[in-house]
C-alpha cells in the first residue's frame, strides 16, 4: 500500500509532469530497481540514461561514504574552487577530441544547452540558430526553442529566432543539404545544434552524410556545430560520444544525465573569456555529484563498459530484429550500442507496452510517436538482456493476438 499512498500524495501536492507508471523508487542493485514495497524491476531505461553503471556499485558507494564527514559538500561551485570540479573537467577533456579543451560545469542537460548556445551567441552575435525536426534539447526557454518533439512541451511559450531543418536518417534524403540551402536562401546562422541519435524524438539515427554535411557547412561559413550528447554520451552508444561514429569533431558538445551533472565542453574559440559571461550558483551540482561523475567515467574505463555496450547492444538488436521478422507490429529496430529504438505500427503500442511491462517487472519508456527505447545500464549481462527481452516478446505475442 505504501507505493499507492505516495503516488496519491504526489498527485495531491505535486504538479503533474511525465510520470510513466506508478514506480516509487527506494533503492537499486545492479540493473534492478527496488520500489518502496520491496518489489524488484529490471531496468531497461537506466533512469532515462542517467544511471549508466546501474545501482549500488561498490565504488560509487565508497565515494559517497567519503563525504559523510565533509561539512561543505555543496558549495557555490562557480564562485569558489573545489578539487572535484577541476578533476572532472580534466577527465572530460581527456575523453574528448583535442580541440575540445574548455569545460563549463552546470546542473542539467537543458542548462548545458542554454550555455552552449550562449557561447555561440557571444561569438557570433544574436543571429538565428538552427536545429532539426524531432529534436529535443531541454525544457528551459532557450533550449525549448530548438526542441521540435511534442506540441505539449512548447504550447504558449515564447521562442527566440530560429529555423528548423529536416533531420535526415538516409544518405539519399532529398533534404540532406538542408542547412546549406537554408543559408543560400536566407542567412548565416549563429550555430547549428543536433543530436546524432535523437533521444526523446524517437531514437532516430542520423545518416553519416547528414552529420558530415552539417560539419562541412558550419566550417565553410564559420559558425559552430553543437552536438547534444545529453542522452547519447558517456558510452551509451559504445563510444564515449555518439559523434565519434561519424568521423567528425564538433566545436561544442553538451553532456549531462550519465555524467550526474551538466557540462558544456568547448573549443577555445568559443570560450567567452570574460568573467561573468556565464556562471551559476549551484553550477556542477554538489561536490558529491561531481565526484560520482568522475568515478562513473573511471568505472566505464576499467570495467570496459564501452566494449560491453557494443557487444550486448549488438546481441539485443539481433534478438529484436528476429522479433521484427515474427511480429508485424514491429516496423523498425535501430540504434547504436545500448541506445536502441523499437518502432511499432501504431502509437498506442508505445503507450501500453511500458505499462504492461511494469506489471511484469520490466521498466521501459516510450519516445517519439511510436517508439520504445531499450537503454539498460552499460553493465548489463547477456542473461539479464535475455530476461528483459523474453518479457518484452511475451507482451508482443499477447498484443499480436
Amino acid at each position: 500500500m505504501r507505493s499507492k499512498d505516495i503516488v496519491k500524495k504526489a498527485k495531491k501536492f505535486c504538479i503533474e509532469t511525465t510520470f510513466a507508471y506508478p514506480l516509487v523508487v527506494k533503492s537499486g542493485y545492479g540493473c534492478y530497481i527496488e520500489d518502496v514495497n520491496g518489489k524488484l524491476y529490471l531496468d531497461f531505461n537506466s533512469n532515462v540514461c542517467s544511471c549508466p553503471i546501474g545501482y549500488n556499485h561498490p565504488e560509487i558507494i565508497d565515494v559517497i561514504r567519503r563525504f559523510v564527514g565533509v561539512g561543505a559538500h555543496k558549495i557555490a561551485g562557480q564562485d569558489f574552487y573545489n578539487e572535484e570540479a577541476v578533476e572532472l573537467a580534466e577527465e572530460l577533456v581527456r575523453i574528448t577530441p583535442r580541440n575540445l579543451n574548455r569545460v563549463l560545469l552546470i546542473n542539467t542537460g537543458a542548462e548545458a544547452v542554454e550555455n552552449a548556445i550562449k557561447f555561440a551567441f557571444r561569438k557570433k552575435g544574436p543571429l538565428p540558430g538552427v536545429s532539426c525536426t524531432n529534436a529535443f534539447h531541454g525544457r528551459t526557454l532557450g533550449a525549448l526553442t530548438f526542441t521540435d518533439s511534442k506540441a505539449v512541451q512548447k504550447k504558449n511559450y515564447p521562442e527566440i529566432n530560429h529555423e528548423i531543418i529536416k533531420f535526415c536518417t538516409r544518405g539519399n534524403d532529398p533534404e540532406i543539404n538542408g542547412l546549406e540551402e537554408l543559408i543560400e536562401r536566407e542567412w548565416i546562422p549563429a550555430f547549428v545544434i543536433v543530436e546524432c541519435i535523437q533521444g526523446e524524438g524517437g531514437y532516430n539515427v542520423a545518416s553519416k552524410k547528414f552529420i558530415k554535411n552539417l560539419r562541412k557547412t558550419s566550417k565553410k561559413y564559420g559558425f559552430p556545430l553543437i552536438i547534444d550528447e545529453i542522452q547519447s554520451g558517456l558510452g551509451r552508444t559504445g563510444k564515449w560520444w555518439s559523434f565519434e561514429h561519424y568521423g567528425i569533431k564538433p566545436d561544442i558538445i553538451t553532456s549531462a544525465k550519465a555524467l550526474q551533472v551538466g557540462a558544456v565542453i568547448s573549443s577555445k574559440e568559443y570560450d567567452p573569456r570574460e568573467p561573468g559571461a556565464v556562471s551559476s550558483t549551484w553550477g556542477g551540482g554538489g561536490r558529491i555529484d561531481l565526484a560520482v561523475g568522475l568515478k562513473t567515467i573511471e568505472i566505464i574505463k576499467h570495467e570496459k563498459l564501452l566494449d560491453n555496450a557494443r557487444k550486448i547492444g549488438n546481441y539485443i538488436k539481433k534478438r529484436l530484429k528476429e522479433m521484427k521478422n515474427r511480429y508485424q507490429i514491429i516496423t523498425d529496430v535501430r540504434g547504436l550500442g545500448l541506445m536502441i529504438g523499437v518502432e511499432f505500427s501504431k502509437e498506442i503500442y508505445k503507450d501500453i507496452i511500458p505499462k504492461i511491462a511494469f506489471k511484469k517487472g520490466l521498466l521501459l519508456l516510450g519516445c517519439g510517436r511510436k517508439t520504445i527505447r531499450i537503454a539498460p545500464p552499460l553493465i548489463i549481462t547477456k542473461e539479464e538482456a535475455d530476461k528483459g527481452l523474453d518479457i518484452f516478446e511475451d507482451i508482443i505475442k499477447h498484443l499480436k493476438r
